[in-house]
């Protein structure tokens, strides 16, 4: 069962934070033969993979798509977890000079779009082709922009560009943006994502009750303050009401700086301080709608060419209502420090008023997240370490895990492709010790 406290008082792991990368990391320690404790600060486990639920609409915290070729969709199903969905819609459209017009995402697309001349329309083909073949892992560093530029000489090819790698990497900082990482991103993208029926709720639900199967012991409503040390070890951590628990590692799932807090007094003699100062977030304004209808037939997928916005209708092929509800999803990605709110809610309702002209007489539902944090950092340029974790050097017995612990992966693919990791790192301390 769950606990709403915490009957013991000593563990081998304990677990900050129950988003995803934090149930995964659990479930393989406790099924490694490991005790875990999972203490998640807030009321409800999963993070920014809740779903929240109004007048019979599933809205997810901001975009969300589960990439079929990433490791995300992999270690879930390894665990058991049932993935049931539908593809995003096949047609695309977009917006460009707040026109709408067909987006050339295909060969028929690309030779009769109007948005390109003919040399424009052969050079698109052939980066497609070339993104086809390409092996992303050998592209030297060098930021998005840069490679863009040396490989696409004509500006409207390159808005094509990056709307395709702002909506696969959720994220618009081209001058720092690793070209490979994003053009690897592309590729995975374009092999398929999948919309969940029920929204990402679904995912936590599941890893939540396979948790519990385990034997992992979750805490809700605990938020840990400080981990602390003896001989520069970790042996326990403190709650904020003062309580203290034994555990001989502790995996943190919170962000860079975050994560630095709780161990302040050690640190500046880790990577943790050059994994705080040097983190770029992928930010973004993200609204949600339940709608009664769309005005506009055949708007369902929207990419912005000259604006980095992105509009999804995620009840075409996903069932995310009770009750025959539209749920779409609009986003406008803004880079680290970039925020506006007031701005950019003014930009989305104009954007929703081009795209669907009286929607708002069709609203039963309404999510608007003004500067959501999509990650907390991501490989890019001027970051000096190449890898994060999972295990912070300089403190035994600490680990790190979630969206910016990337060796290379990729929003909820890096959440769980890290919580693997330092799973896999604490089991194989624990034979040697």
């Amino acid at each position: 069962m769950e606990l709403n406290k915490s009957e013991v008082n000593q563990y081998d792991t304990a677990v900050i934070g129950g988003g995803l990368a934090g149930l995964i990391a659990a479930i393989d320690l406790a099924k490694g033969g490991q005790s875990v404790v999972i203490f998640e600060k807030s009321g409800r486990l999963g993070g920014r993979a809740k779903t929240n639920k109004k007048n019979g609409a599933f809205l997810n915290l901001g975009g969300h798509a589960l990439y079929r070729a990433g490791q995300a969709h992999a270690i879930l199903a390894e665990l058991g977890v049932r993935l049931d969905g539908g593809n995003p819609p096949s047609k695309m459209n977009a917006m460009w000079n707040n026109r709408i017009v067909p987006m050339p995402a295909n060969l028929s697309s690309m030779l009769t779009s109007k948005l390109l001349k003919w040399p424009s329309k052969i050079q698109l083909i052939q980066l497609v082709m070339k993104l086809a073949k390409m092996d992303a892992n050998r592209i030297p560093d060098m930021s998005l922009r840069a490679w863009a530029e040396a490989e696409m000489p004509d500006p409207m090819v390159r808005h094509i560009f990056y709307s395709l790698c702002r909506t696969a990497t959720y994220a618009q900082d081209p001058d720092y943006q690793l070209a490979g990482i994003v053009l690897a991103q592309v590729k995975r993208s374009l092999k398929g994502v999948l919309y969940l029926h029920g929204g990402w709720q679904t995912i936590v639900d599941q890893l939540k009750d396979k948790a519990i199967q385990a034997g992992v012991q979750i805490v809700n409503g605990k938020d840990v303050k400080e981990i602390l040390l003896e001989n520069g070890k970790v042996q326990k951590v403190r709650l904020a009401d003062g309580e203290e628990v034994r555990a001989s590692n502790v995996i943190s799932t919170a962000s860079p700086s975050e994560t630095y807090k709780l161990v302040s007094d050690a640190a500046d003699r880790t990577l943790l301080k050059q994994w705080k100062d040097q983190a770029r977030p992928s930010m973004a304004a993200c609204l949600d709608l339940g709608l009664r209808k769309l005005p506009e037939r055949g708007r369902d997928f929207v990419m912005g060419l000259d604006q980095p916005i992105f509009f999804s209708h995620h009840t075409v092929n996903a069932r995310l209502s009770d009750n025959g509800i539209r749920v779409v999803h609009l986003v406008k990605y803004n880079g680290p420090g970039e925020s506006d709110p007031k701005a950019d809610e003014r930009l989305m309702i104009d954007v929703m008023n081009t795209l669907h002209p009286g929607w708002e007489q069709e609203v039963v539902a309404r999510q608007f997240m003004p500067n959501i944090t999509v990650v907390h950092d991501t490989l890019h340029i001027g970051r000096t370490i190449r890898f994060t974790g999972p295990a912070v050097e300089g403190v035994p017995g600490l680990y790190v895990a979630g969206d910016w612990v990337t060796h290379g992966e990729m929003l909820a693919d890096a959440s769980a492709a890290s919580a693997k990791r330092a799973a896999a790192a604490i089991l194989k301390n624990s034979r040697m010790a």
